[in-house]
């Protein structure tokens, strides 16, 4: 993980708070970096609107705030349909095998309550479907959107609460790409993402 992935995750989890101000050599003495990636990363920040850098005074941590995550939430379901509808058309067999893998993975980890290596395999699953829509800049949006609502989310608590939920979920995308059905997969990434957002404490 580069600094501003790091940097990036520690402010969605506020170990840095909203309305810090963060200087080069803070943030070069907090982890152990020289001032190049810390301006590099400050840059990357201030393009994904989590910090605001005003000239001869700094760089302040904005965050999002709560309208900002469910504001995502529905931009992500909007995207995850387009998503998985590419991915019927375009998915390699390669893919499709893997997919089904990291589904029965994620079954496995599921009854040996492995919170941490079932969520990791709930990303992996997203990844692959965005990857086989054949679209980069689709998959680099989805990629930034799972990540920041992932950020918002995540705790062991949070996890072994939904585990059945969660992976009927996944069942129900993983079985319309494998049927091909564009209307059923449409219906289920709906369902998961807003079902994702009820699960993160918003009104779906």
């Amino acid at each position: 993980m580069d600094l501003f992935e790091t940097l990036r995750d520690d402010i969605l989890k506020h170990k840095i708070e909203n309305g810090t101000k963060l200087t080069e050599q803070s943030v070069c003495d907090l982890y152990k970096v020289s001032r190049t990636p810390v301006r590099e990363a400050f840059q990357k920040l201030e393009l994904d609107g989590l910090i605001e850098i005003i000239p001869n005074k700094g760089a302040f941590v904005l965050g999002l705030n709560d309208q900002d995550i469910e504001d995502m939430y529905e931009l992500r379901k909007a995207y995850e349909v387009i998503g998985v509808q590419f991915a019927i058309d375009r998915i390699s067999d390669e893919d499709m095998a893997r997919l089904r893998e990291v589904y029965d993975l994620m079954e496995f980890y599921r009854h040996k309550e492995d919170a941490v290596k079932f969520m990791n395999l709930n990303t992996e699953f997203h990844q692959i479907i965005y990857n086989a829509t054949g679209n980069r800049m689709l998959k680099h949006v989805l990629t930034s959107f799972q990540v920041y609502t992932k950020n918002t989310k995540l705790s062991i608590e949070y996890i072994s609460s939904y585990y059945d939920d969660v992976l009927q979920e996944h069942k129900n995308i993983y079985e319309a790409i494998v049927n091909r059905d564009k209307d059923a997969a449409k219906k289920a990434a709906e369902v998961h993402m807003d079902n994702s957002k009820k699960r993160a404490g918003f009104k779906a």
